[in-house]
């Protein structure tokens, strides 16, 4: 179910970017618009991890009713969590730990930060390259949290690990590489500006490149995958926060991710209104990202957007729940097997649907992902093992991690 829920996200969030809005009837495809706002896709995200509080309250409901009728006996014990996966993502880790309440809970305001600003711009990204292409430079997560769990976790990196960290970089760049020279169908040629998403020195660097390309295509393709490589950054940050509070604190994990759907979507709709106000109702952000009566209007207006709205909501929820109930439960050498298994079924479905062509510099790519992912996580031996004194790497996130899309 974890990998099937999150297959879906990336499809269904990437379906939802090729659906008309306006001019649908022009004969001319670059008249057509295409459903561009992926601030108001964040918000889906956010409202999607609010779910996780319906979890968390049928089982507070049921242990309710349990205890009244049969006496007190808590549905979700440390002991039956470990002999049952579902409940892990209901019992917080207590020893040594302080209970995460009250004012300290809005510690988990600032991995939410950090999640709206990485999911934005992985959804912009998304707009501009092939799914398979969103999901597979993904993989330069594994660099930033080696890097960034080195340097604020004191974690030890061996140089086979560093090793891995480069070919998983080399693998993002061939999949950019694969991008550039043979474009997504699906993409618009003519995107739009930068600004709407970064600031203004952004669009002026990303007009000026693209003054200078021959083919705005192929430029569009590497500024999508850069603004998902660079969305890892946010993202690696998210994952070393709550490390330091996991490991600090004794909280759910499943109500970490309500949590922080809770702060991420109040922060979500203060910034949309600010930015309506000050950018979506300007000449020139009319119909942009930030415009917010017609992103309401395109939602309301056209069906499709609407139920993969509500679609992409639940996955987002179910992935979270099968994630935590799964992840907790498995090694890293699983969790890794089954983001792979991910990435080459999105693959797979996206040139079924036609929503991209076969590209052989992408097989090239992903091979290299695979293998740095693997390398990196003691699934393969490196090379020169036998002339060198192996030792066995202590993992970069001590605490089980939280799964995110």
């Amino acid at each position: 179910m974890m990998l099937l829920t999150g297959v879906c996200n990336t499809l269904l969030t990437k379906y939802q970017d090729l659906q008309c809005v306006r001019n649908c009837d022009a004969r001319d495809p670059k008249q057509r618009h295409n459903f561009e706002q992926p601030v108001v896709q964040t918000a889906q995200m956010f409202i999607g991890e609010m779910g996780c509080w319906l979890v968390v309250a049928g089982f507070a409901i049921v242990n309710r009713f349990i205890s009244r009728s049969r006496g007190y006996r808590p549905l979700a014990s440390e002991r039956e969590a470990d002999e049952n996966p579902i409940l892990k993502p209901l019992v917080a880790k207590e020893e040594d730990r302080i209970p995460l309440q009250g004012s300290k809970i809005l510690l988990l305001a600032l991995p939410s930060c950090c999640d709206i600003t990485g999911t934005t711009l992985m959804n912009v990204g998304l707009l501009y390259v092939a799914a398979s292409i969103y999901q597979m430079t993904r993989g330069a997560l594994v660099l930033f949290v080696g890097i960034f769990s080195v340097i604020f976790l004191r974690r030890r990196l061996f140089a086979y690990q560093w090793s891995a960290l480069v070919i998983v970089v080399l693998g993002v760049g061939v999949v950019g590489l694969a991008g550039a020279i043979a474009p997504n169908p699906q993409a618009k040629p003519e995107p739009r500006s930068i600004v709407e998403t970064v600031s203004i020195l952004a669009r002026a660097a990303a007009d000026s490149a693209k003054a200078s390309a021959g083919t705005p295509e192929a430029l569009q393709t590497i500024i999508g995958v850069l603004m998902i490589a660079g969305a890892q950054i946010f993202t690696a940050t998210q994952f070393v926060l709550e490390e330091w509070i996991l490991g600090k604190y004794a909280i759910e994990p499943l109500k970490v991710v309500g949590w922080e759907g809770v702060f991420g979507f109040l922060v979500t709709m203060l910034g949309m209104a600010v930015l309506h106000f000050a950018i979506g109702r300007t000449e020139h952000g009319q119909y942009g990202y930030f415009d917010a009566v017609e992103a309401w209007r395109q939602i309301t207006h056209y069906r499709a957007i609407a139920v993969s709205s509500v679609l992409i909501m639940i996955s987002i929820g179910g992935f979270n729940f099968f994630g935590l109930s799964v992840t907790r439960s498995i090694s890293a050498t699983s969790r890794s097997t089954i983001d792979t298994c991910r990435t080459l079924f999105i693959w797979i479905v996206s040139l079924a649907l036609h929503w991209e062509t076969f590209k052989w510099l992408q097989i090239v790519g992903f091979v290299l992902l695979v293998y740095g992912t693997f390398l990196f996580n003691d699934m393969v031996g490196h090379p020169f093992r036998s002339c060198t004194r192996r030792q066995r790497a202590a993992p970069l996130l001590a605490e089980d991690p939280i799964e995110h899309m």
